[in-house]
């Protein structure tokens, strides 16, 4: 979108170095011992609807936040934020299913973070458009 900021990279990667790095695996922690006991589909299904209700509307206004104050977007930051961020949980659902299945249910615990961290970068670009697309 030609909107590249050196201080979005450097505000989002100091976002994601300190708070999402804390953040994200003590909630995978708090996953697997919320589900340590339930097995086959059940533990399954519940550990990737887990990971869902954590990556849900609200953390996606809060990373669109973050994305309007470091891009020096202040005058923009509203209640609309609420909206583009439900309406681009509600898009893409089924690629976010996928996605927190496969590092929720196919990779050990110490490389969930970082699996995480690869598909909330993908993801970012995508609530990066979602501004564009849900406005």
């Amino acid at each position: 979108m030609d909107e590249f900021s050196w201080y979005r990279l450097l505000g989002m990667m100091i976002v994601g170095a300190t708070f999402y790095a804390v953040e994200i695996p003590n909630y995978f922690d708090w996953i697997v011992k919320k589900t340590h006991d339930l097995k086959g589909l059940k533990g399954t299904l519940t550990k990737t609807a887990l990971a869902m209700l954590y990556f849900n509307p609200l953390w996606i206004a809060r990373h669109l936040l973050f994305i309007k104050l470091f891009s020096g977007q202040f005058d923009t930051i509203g209640w609309n934020v609420l909206t583009i961020a439900f309406w681009s949980f509600l898009a893409n659902i089924l690629i976010s299913f996928i996605g927190n299945y496969i590092i929720q249910n196919r990779f050990k615990l110490k490389w969930r973070f970082l699996g995480s961290a690869v598909f909330s970068a993908l993801m970012a670009i995508y609530y990066a458009l979602s501004e564009t697309i849900f406005k």
